[in-house]
């Protein structure tokens, strides 16, 4: 498991696609574990493959300015250059970059919920978790069971948010009933405990990566779902809804929710979203 460095991943991707015909089967074999196949084309043999140069991708590396911070060089990238990348790392790429929060959505579903369902067991199947752990659960509900859970949310905030407040927090929860569903994502902490036993040197490390593990699955399933047209926005109302959650679905008491995906049709569109300038975010060492 490692964090999401999708710049450097992607640009190492790159290299080795360019240099190495014999990489691109691995290359793609690797690319269709990220996405379901069903969103990507076939892989091109690399004899015949075309390399992408898009100008959106000239952020992402760039010809570097040096800083005397280190001995060992590290640069600091300033956006100018285009990259030649590898097609199926740019389709990824095109497809991170279009996944948004969409607040405003509807129930009009543009593809069937069992296409719905099988991207996101595709996704659970191939999200790597911590010495394959596999310490993920899912809850998809549809329909009258999505709007169940948001009339729940409502119930369990009312008490507890001010009076004067109230209106502001209804109308976020009428906003995501208005959608067409719902992933919900669990960590099996029973599964996080046998780890611990097993791996003692690990111990206190094992509830950080399965967190990882639980945030790369919602950001897979985000992707993959946006990338069939719906909209969708990530929520976090555990763990106050935890209980209401777990009697009404029947829950394993070892299932600990982490995050609610609202999904459905798009009503709008997503609002702005500003970058900080790579200078204050990236570096480089030894390229």
């Amino acid at each position: 498991m490692r964090p999401h460095t999708l710049t450097s991943a992607f640009v190492s991707v790159s290299r080795l696609y360019t240099a190495a015909a014999a990489a691109s089967s691995s290359t793609c074999r690797a690319t269709h574990a990220l996405l379901p196949s069903n969103l990507l084309k076939t892989c091109i043999p690399s004899t015949t493959r075309p390399l992408s140069t898009s100008s959106s991708l000239s952020k992402l590396v760039s010809p570097q300015a040096e800083t005397t911070a280190s001995k060992q060089e590290i640069r600091i990238p300033t956006p100018s250059t285009p990259v030649t990348m590898a097609a199926n790392s740019a389709t990824l790429l095109e497809s991170f970059k279009a996944r948004r929060t969409y607040y405003q959505l509807n129930k009009e579903l543009p593809i069937p919920k069992d296409k719905i369902t099988s991207i996101v067991q595709e996704n659970l199947i191939q999200v790597p978790s911590s010495f394959n752990s596999q310490s993920n659960r899912v809850l998809v509900l549809y329909g009258a069971e999505h709007d169940k859970l948001w009339d729940i949310t409502s119930e369990v905030l009312k008490p507890l948010v001010p009076a004067e407040s109230w209106d502001a927090t209804a109308g976020r929860n009428a906003g995501f009933k208005a959608g067409a569903g719902t992933v919900l994502f669990f960590i099996d902490t029973t599964v996080i405990s046998n780890m611990q036993e097993k791996f003692a040197l690990y111990k206190d490390r094992f509830p950080t990566w399965a967190e990882h593990s639980t945030a790369m699955l919602q950001f897979a399933t985000w992707t993959t779902l946006e990338a069939e047209g719906l909209g969708a926005n990530l929520q976090h109302y555990n763990p106050l809804i935890d209980e209401r959650v777990a009697a009404e679905w029947n829950i394993p008491a070892n299932w600990q929710l982490t995050a609610q995906l609202v999904f459905g049709g798009r009503a709008g569109e997503p609002g702005p979203k500003d970058h900080l300038p790579l200078e204050e975010t990236f570096k480089v060492a030894g390229a």
